[in-house]
């Protein structure tokens, strides 16, 4: 069995090509690839090769963590049941090539125990569930609501609405594109030099993976305030110890999501406290992915490109 996959040849270089796939054992299943996200964080620095030393990157390698699927075969201690569409966080079953994070191809096996069932009628945002989950876990790290969020790409939007959700009231959003102050969803989204934004803050969460956002962050914080790390930075990061020493924050990271956090937005979405809607700008076949990965990449008017699976090559 092999599978059609978009790899990462080395640093810069991508191509869609046929793999070979792993055996599937008793509690695998098979799935056929719907549709799979495009991640401008991590897999941005896997293609540029600023990834820092992670366990298992090598190249060439096969990335992905947002995929949604059908199960085509269900092993018989899988758990699951052929015909079922999950959300599948990435796959490890490529001969030639690591599975980092490896759900961006058209045919996978995977333990079915990592699959999430979801409906049929969710498919396309299912695709943001990663993100979602990612953004509910950093809105559960902070000990209170929260204030301020710093960028507004999917992830800011995301945190903004699962704050929303969870109790947060009256959020501002800095954004320093213009391209990306639309699209709140009753928040305010301000320029950083606006001075309409509040002086003072209990928490605020920084989903714009800029280490010079850092700094102006810590000068709006309160005593005792809290501020939560949702970018993935790729580097060290640093910041000016005197205001943070006479504030006394706690900075807080979050890291990978865990099931409960699926899970946790999924209840989120099915009583109609989230929406993942209008969050998708961007599709485009596989064939297409040398296009859609510089789209996503580069334009800051892409907040999500989906490759679409089921117009393959």
């Amino acid at each position: 069995m092999d599978t059609t996959a978009i790899v990462f040849e080395k640093p810069g270089a991508l191509r869609v090509k046929r793999l070979a796939l792993s055996a599937p054992k008793r509690a695998d299943v098979v799935v056929e690839t719907i549709m799979s996200g495009v991640s401008t964080g991590t897999e941005k620095l896997l293609f540029d090769g600023s990834m820092p030393a992670f366990p298992g990157l090598a190249y060439p390698l096969v990335p992905g963590y947002e995929s949604v699927a059908r199960i085509i075969e269900a092993g018989p201690e899988s758990g699951r049941t052929a015909g079922e569409t999950v959300f599948v966080p990435g796959a490890s079953c490529f001969e030639g090539a690591a599975g980092l994070f490896g759900a961006s191809a058209d045919r996978l096996v995977l333990p079915g125990a990592r699959t999430v069932p979801v409906g049929d009628d969710f498919t396309e945002d299912a695709v943001l569930l990663a993100l979602a989950a990612t953004a509910h876990r950093a809105v559960r790290r902070a000990s209170g609501p929260v204030d301020l969020i710093v960028g507004h790409g999917v992830l800011g939007r995301l945190i903004a609405r699962v704050a929303q959700a969870l109790g947060a009231a009256s959020l501002q959003v800095l954004e320093t594109s213009a391209d990306r102050r639309t699209g709140a969803t009753d928040y305010d989204v301000l320029d950083p030099a606006s001075p309409a934004i509040r002086a003072s803050c209990k928490c605020i969460v920084d989903a714009s993976g800029n280490r010079t956002a850092l700094d102006p962050a810590i000068a709006r914080l309160d005593k005792g305030g809290e501020l939560v790390l949702a970018g993935f930075y790729g580097d060290r990061v640093s910041f000016d110890f005197p205001p943070a020493f006479m504030r006394e924050i706690s900075i807080l990271l979050a890291a990978e999501f865990k099931p409960a956090d699926i899970h946790a937005v999924l209840d989120l979405v099915a009583t109609g406290r989230l929406s993942l809607k209008d969050l998708v700008t961007h599709r485009a076949p596989p064939s297409e992915a040398h296009r859609a990965y510089r789209t996503a990449f580069a334009d800051p008017a892409c907040l999500k490109m989906v490759i679409d699976w089921r117009k393959a090559a």
